[in-house]
């Protein structure tokens, strides 16, 4: 059969290729490569020197190359944990001085929806809302309390941020149990961290005054008249003390020199006071204390980081070598920080907070103990955390270092500090460089300003954010329930899928409707705001 001339005519065929690579290659070689062959069948003699041509796997080599270059840099995720700062910046100058917004970071959609993930879902808050109405008594004695000139209350606070933060609010109830007028509170050096921050460098001060106006006066330094007044140093104020104990203690003694300084507050104050100075504390704790302006800023900034991509998980650690000493309890990394823990403890029994005739298998067993790396990791998975989530962590450097956390950033690879989400070269954390308590306080704004929070060991911290949240709006708070799950945790032989549904079972509680201090006698009503400080759609009153 005949062919026509047509299909007798030459065609080529063209690959696009990047200019450096056809560079390499002379233009004869590439219409040796490119043009068609002119017969259907190539005889197995030429096949071979075709394929022991050099310049054919150098093209072949070259293309393969850079088609693999296009699809590194198309599917790039700025997020992942492989450079000191998570995310990419574009407009490097901008960013410097304005902070990254959502709108100004691009990202790829998850493949997953955050929504349809079981783990971000919020919990019924059961229609409480906060409720601070504080009864005509207590108004009525806000008067007399407002013309009071003769007393004045000094407090000395000590340790980290938080601790500070429980005793300015014993303070101000004490100041009003008094009718007395508060001193802003003086801070004691911290003697561990050398942090010599004063309450405005924490605080804004003018805020704390202006929310507390018709409770407490409160003055930023003693009037001429008392400067030089004998005054009372009380350093015994025991555990539990109630308004009544307060008042028969210091009245006299007050009236009669007019001025008097308590120092160690810390939880020394009853948990159990009456309702109106109960409300106090949630009126001190949620709405008077808020940060400085410029820690403000930046813990918003970070927060905002964090949330570009989506929710995260706040996660305060307590993995620091004092906290494994304190409690008694072991890290479990290996036989020599064990070693070094113990003998730490021996040559400073003192430092033992905890039950000092409990082994440490006893401790563990009883949930005294604070949950390693690799005890967060298997708990967020049973409680269906996905691979994808994106964790922001507090609290001080691990014992052990990085090396302590790899169970958790193995599993969950986007896992950042503060140190990691400020800008490179912006020197956003150098004025809180080597101040202990103002870098706890940026800590403090991300993780209450999370999706989901957990702390692996209670605390001060995780209990001021866990009461936060709460009244906020009742956020989800993972309390772990390590009494009861740690016996599951040593037990290897359990199935994966039994042991994620029995420490799903054991949180479900602590996962939804909210937790009321009527059940829990004796604990802070700044951890526990509902019934004093919340109440629900019924009954709310907002006023102060």
């Amino acid at each position: 059969m005949a062919v026509s001339k047509s299909n007798r005519k030459k065609h080529q065929s063209y690959i696009s290729v990047s200019s450096q690579i056809i560079g390499s290659i002379s233009q004869s070689s590439l219409e040796s490569l490119l043009e068609a062959p002119k017969k259907k069948h190539i005889t197995s003699s030429k096949l071979r020197i075709f394929l022991k041509n050099p310049r054919f796997w150098v093209f072949l080599i070259s293309v393969l190359c850079f088609i693999c270059m296009l699809k590194m840099w198309f599917n790039f995720d700025p997020t992942t944990p492989l450079r000191q700062n998570p995310f990419f910046i574009h407009q490097k100058k901008a960013y410097l001085s304005d902070g990254l917004s959502s709108s100004q970071l691009k990202f790829v959609e998850s493949e997953e929806t955050d929504d349809k993930i079981e783990f971000w879902k919020q919990p019924e808050g059961m229609g409480y809302r906060p409720c601070l109405g504080f009864s005509e008594k207590y108004r009525e004695e806000t008067i007399e309390i407002m013309k009071d000139r003769t007393k004045y209350l000094m407090v000395v606070v000590s340790g980290g941020m938080n601790q500070q933060r429980n005793q300015i609010v014993d303070a101000v109830v004490i100041a009003r149990i008094l009718g007395a007028a508060l001193v802003v509170p003086i801070f004691q050096v911290n003697v561990i961290w050398g942090d010599e921050s004063e309450f405005s460098d924490i605080f804004d001060l003018d805020h704390f005054k202006n929310v507390l106006v018709n409770d407490v006066r409160i003055v930023s330094s003693l009037p001429s008249t008392h400067l030089m007044t004998r005054h009372m140093e009380e350093k015994t104020t025991p555990l539990h003390a109630s308004p009544k104990w307060i008042r028969s203690r210091y009245l006299k003694r007050l009236r009669r020199d007019g001025i008097l300084l308590l120092r160690g507050l810390d939880s020394r104050l009853s948990k159990d006071l009456p309702p109106d100075l109960q409300k106090l504390r949630c009126k001190v704790a949620f709405h008077a204390l808020r940060f400085a302006p410029h820690i403000s800023e930046l813990g918003n900034k970070l927060t905002e980081r964090m949330r570009s991509k989506g929710p995260y998980l706040a996660l305060h650690l307590r993995m620091e070598k004092d906290v494994w000493v304190r409690t008694g309890c072991l890290p479990g990394l290996s036989r020599e920080y064990d070693e070094m823990i113990n003998n730490e403890r021996k040559s400073r029994p003192k430092l033992l907070t905890s039950r000092n005739n409990m082994t440490y298998h006893d401790r563990k067993l009883a949930g005294l103990c604070p949950l390693n790396a690799l005890e967060v990791t298997r708990l967020l998975k049973a409680l269906g955390a996905p691979k994808s989530t994106r964790i922001f962590w507090a609290g001080g450097i691990p014992m052990g270092g990085k090396e302590a956390l790899l169970p958790l950033t193995r599993e969950f690879p986007h896992f950042y500090n503060k140190e990691d989400l400020a800008l490179p070269g912006a020197g956003e954390l150098e004025p809180f460089a080597k101040k202990a308590s103002l870098m706890a306080a940026i800590d403090y704004i991300v993780s209450e300003n999370s999706d989901v929070f957990m702390a692996s060991h209670g605390g001060n911290m995780g209990h001021a954010i866990q009461g936060q949240r709460s009244y906020a709006g009742h956020k989800k708070t993972v309390t772990p329930n390590k009494r009861q799950m740690l016996q599951y945790f040593m037990n290897s032989s359990l199935p994966e899928a039994e042991f994620n549904n029995i420490i799903m079972d054991l949180h479900r509680d602590s996962l939804r409707q909210p937790e009321l201090r009527t059940s829990k006698s004796g604990r802070d009503v700044t951890k526990y705001p509902i019934p004093e400080c919340m109440c629900n759609n019924s009954m709310t009153d907002s006023s102060f």
